[in-house]
């Protein structure tokens, strides 16, 4: 049995991926954190969940959930000044011997994106870059087993279509369906070994030369 702990699990994706798990993956336990529990009440009678009611930025709220998990996914992008919310998972992990995390991050980490599409995206993220870029090395230098996914511009098309590029490599597409970025995690899931300690970006290679989001 694998105990999966995914923080913020009410994401559109988050949940994309718990139903996966859920239905896909029989030998998981999920640990589904979120502030306001009730919002995932339909999966409290499965006896392979479980619910807890908390805030990320509170240390002690995320260490008591940390106890006995096997991997963490962080389904929001560490968007805080002071990365509160990394150095607190970062914390809690080490505490309870915890070694594998996916964390969630955006498009333009590195000045990977090229081209008219690029200094767009640079434009739109560019207030809440730096804490993305702070997280990520956080993670980096962690001494833990981690991803980082830089999401691109995200649709809710139905296909599971992407290109995976690396932390030294150009980025490849300008968006993605939100069930591609799921489909990464579950994979991570299945095989812990997969992507780890790689910063990655997946989109739908289709979309490259693409000015704007494809929705």
């Amino acid at each position: 049995m694998k105990n999966i702990l995914i923080l913020g699990a009410n994401g559109q994706i988050a949940r994309i991926v718990e139903e996966r798990l859920l239905n896909e993956q029989l030998d998981v336990h999920l640990t589904l954190f979120l502030r306001q529990a009730i919002r995932l009440h339909e999966l409290a009678a499965d006896d392979r969940v479980t619910l807890i009611d908390g805030d990320i930025q509170d240390y002690d709220a995320v260490n008591t959930a940390m106890k006995g998990q096997d991997l963490v996914y962080l389904a929001l992008v560490d968007h805080t000044p002071d990365n509160v919310l990394t150095k607190n998972i970062i914390k809690a992990m080490k505490a309870n011997g915890v070694q594998r995390v996916v964390a969630s991050s955006l498009l333009g980490l590195y000045n990977e994106v090229p081209g008219e599409y690029g200094r767009w995206n640079y434009q739109m993220v560019k207030s809440g870059l730096p804490a993305a870029i702070k997280a990520d090395q956080l993670l980096a230098n962690s001494g833990l087993d981690y991803t980082t996914l830089r999401f691109p511009w995200l649709n809710d098309r139905d296909e599971v279509k992407y290109t995976i590029t690396h932390r030294h490599e150009p980025y490849l597409g300008v968006s993605g369906s939100r069930q591609s970025m799921a489909d990464v995690i579950v994979m991570i899931i299945a095989d812990f070994d997969y992507l780890k300690n790689d910063s990655v970006g997946i989109a739908d290679a289709d979309t490259q030369g693409e000015t704007r989001p494809v929705y």
